[in-house]
C-alpha cells in the first residue's frame, strides 16, 4: 500500500505539478509484471538439509509484459511504475526497485539506465568515487571487498542490465538538485558510470 499509493502517488503528483504528464501504476496493473515468490535455502549447523526461509510476500521478476508501457508513452505519458508484480496466484508481491528497473530497462530496449540513490555512488576504499568501470572491474570490487553491502544488489541489478543489452548504467546521487542533468550532460559527470 506504501509503494503502491502513498510513495507512486506523490511521484506522479510532483511530475504532474511540474509539467509532466504522469500515470501511476504497479506491476500488478495490465499483468505489466508476472513475479514468483522468493524461497531462500539456508543451511544451518545443526540441519544437514538447507532450511527452505519463506520470505512471505518477496517475490522476483518472471517477465514483464511492456505493452501497458508501450501504450503509454506513445500517449506522451509519464509511466511511474511501483516495484509490485502480481503472481500466478493473484497475490502481490515486493519486488527489489532496482531489479524491476534492470528488467524493464531490458525489456523495453533502453540505451541508458540511471539508478538514483542515497550516496554518490560506486565508493572506492578511500571513499573517492569510481566512474566509468567495466563489467570486470566491478566483479573484481565486489570479490575486494571494495563495493558491500547494500550497494551489491544494486550494482548486480547494473550487471544484469548490462548483460541484458543495456548499453549504459548510472548510478547517482538522487539527493544532487539536477543530478540526471549534470551526470548526462557534463564531461565529469557527477556519479558512477558502468559500461559492458
Amino acid at each position: 500500500m506504501v509503494l503502491g499509493g502513498l510513495v507512486n502517488k506523490e511521484i506522479v503528483n510532483l511530475l504532474n505539478h511540474h509539467g509532466g504528464r504522469a500515470v501511476g501504476l504497479t506491476g500488478k496493473d495490465g499483468a505489466l509484471i508476472r513475479a514468483r515468490k522468493i524461497h531462500l535455502s539456508k543451511v544451518t549447523a545443526e540441519a544437514q538439509a538447507p532450511e527452505i526461509i519463506d520470505l512471505g510476500h518477496v517475490g522476483e521478476v518472471e517477465w514483464i509484459d511492456p505493452s501497458v508501457v508501450d501504450m503509454l508513452v506513445r500517449g506522451n505519458f509519464i509511466p511511474v511504475i511501483a516495484p509490485i508484480g502480481v503472481g500466478e496466484d493473484g497475490g502481490s508481491y515486493n519486488i527489489n526497485a532496482d531489479l524491476v528497473a534492470s528488467k524493464m530497462a531490458q525489456v523495453l530496449g533502453a540505451e541508458k539506465l540511471i539508478l538514483l540513490t542515497n550516496t554518490r555512488g560506486v565508493l572506492g576504499r578511500d571513499g573517492t568515487l569510481l566512474t566509468g568501470l567495466s563489467v570486470q572491474e566491478v566483479e573484481s570490487l565486489i570479490v575486494d571487498g571494495t563495493i558491500y553491502g547494500g550497494m551489491i544488489p544494486k550494482v548486480r541489478c547494473a550487471l544484469d542490465a548490462l548483460q541484458g543489452g543495456v548499453k549504459s548504467v548510472h548510478i547517482i546521487d538522487g539527493r544532487v538538485e539536477h543530478a540526471v542533468l549534470l551526470e548526462l550532460f557534463t564531461d565529469s559527470g557527477i556519479g558512477t558510470l558502468l559500461s559492458g
